[in-house]
């Protein structure tokens, strides 16, 4: 059963990316455009994101790959039809280009097919018939199709909520296409039939780390840098008309680089627990949204969002564990994703072993951490939640 109604009930089942050759694919040129911060050692990568796995595997976790599901899907004569349509939808290509690409596609068997979707195809790769002007004038190391190394960041394509799952909208020109590969998954591939899509790539921008399942009947969604106030004021009005939550926080964030998403800056590692940058812990406001009559989302006065998360919620309070000990180390650990953890069972999540302090003050506060290493994951600026889509936990409601 794919349900998610929690951040932290046990993890059966996640959806990953290994990392391929789109990530070998970056250059000093186009690193920047393609949202890296540096270019990562694919192969070191490749091994890190292996050892991520096998930790969630070695603890019970189904494991399902993205490069799989596309390759399985793209046998379906209407998913191919789908998305070859939307490479080629492309005004850059130009008439003639656009001919020779189609041809070349239509010739690659679904496995080989899903490969060029993920890591883009370069002028060089392509030997066209009539080559035409903008084959011409185009360099040999250019793209006719660009690559997605943002690929490895499942979190942010797709969020379940419930038995529904959101097929979100990108807001960087870069990782616009994800969805459309994330999409035809959900609508193709058995795995997922008869799944209903609670959000669709052509509506306002919403990025999957921006929500978070605080618990059964209560979202957040982070609206900053990547998350549009319209977006979350769709997903909230399309939440509430299936019944899926009665209460939503939408939490404004910093529009940087260092806090692009809500999950960049607090997770949760307990029923009660959230690991959170203390530079914005005691600052960070929320608006309590709740459907009106008509189902319309409402919004009431903004409070403190730890204050308003406990309410909603029905606690008492949110513990807060601190990233780092120290403004500094806090800084330097929160840019490192030392808040994007991942929760494989109440007081048991995953880290990258980097974030020294903030492991240990997860120790302190009871919760164990499964250290994994990221030197080379890290370059996108994301960690091992980031990383992982869950399809499935066991449900905290029955």
């Amino acid at each position: 059963m794919n349900y998610v109604d929690s951040e932290v009930s046990p993890l059966r089942t996640v959806l990953l990316h290994r990392p391929g050759a789109e990530l070998a694919r970056l250059t000093p040129r186009n690193n920047d455009s393609l949202l890296f911060d540096g270019i990562p050692w694919v192969g070191r990568a490749q091994e890190e994101h292996d050892r991520f796995a096998g930790a969630l595997r070695e603890r019970g976790v189904e494991v399902l790959y993205l490069a799989e599901l596309l390759a399985e899907t793209l046998a379906v004569a209407e998913a191919r039809d789908e998305l070859t349509r939307a490479v080629l939808d492309d005004r850059r290509l130009g008439d003639t280009l656009r001919d020779s690409v189609g041809r070349y596609l239509a010739d690659q068997d679904p496995r080989r097919l899903a490969d060029v979707l993920m890591a883009g195809l370069a002028h060089k790769e392509l030997k066209p018939g009539p080559a035409g002007l903008v084959y011409e004038l185009m360099d040999d190391h250019d793209f006719i199709i660009d690559p997605l190394p943002n690929l490895l960041f499942t979190r942010d394509s797709s969020v379940w909520v419930r038995d529904q799952v959101a097929v979100t909208s990108l807001a960087m020109p870069a990782r616009a296409r994800e969805t459309t590969l994330t999409r035809a998954i959900y609508r193709y591939h058995p795995r997922f039939a008869g799944v209903q899509l609670l959000y669709d790539p052509a509506l306002e921008h919403v990025e999957g780390g921006d929500v978070l399942v605080l618990a059964p009947d209560v979202l957040a969604i982070g609206v900053g840098e990547r998350t549009t106030p319209a977006g979350a004021e769709r997903l909230a009005r399309r939440v509430f008309a299936a019944g899926l939550a009665s209460t939503i926080l939408v939490v404004p964030i910093a529009q940087e680089r260092a806090t692009m998403h809500l999950d960049t800056v607090c997770t949760m590692v307990d029923v009660d627990a959230v690991v959170m940058y203390p530079n914005v812990a005691h600052s960070l406001r929320a608006y309590t949204v709740k459907p009106d009559a008509g189902g319309e989302p409402r919004a009431l006065a903004p409070r403190p969002f730890l204050e308003a998360a406990a309410e909603a919620m029905g606690i008492e309070r949110l513990r807060v564990i601190d990233t780092g000990l120290d403004p500094v180390t806090a800084e330097r650990e929160q840019w490192d994703d030392g808040n994007n953890t991942l929760a494989i069972a109440p007081r048991l999540c995953v880290a990258y072993e980097r974030n020294i302090e903030t492991n240990a003050q997860l120790e302190r506060a009871g919760i164990e951490v499964v250290r994994i290493s990221g030197s080379e994951l890290g370059s996108g600026r994301g960690g091992p939640r980031c990383m992982s889509c869950p399809v499935e936990r066991a449900p905290l409601i029955s």
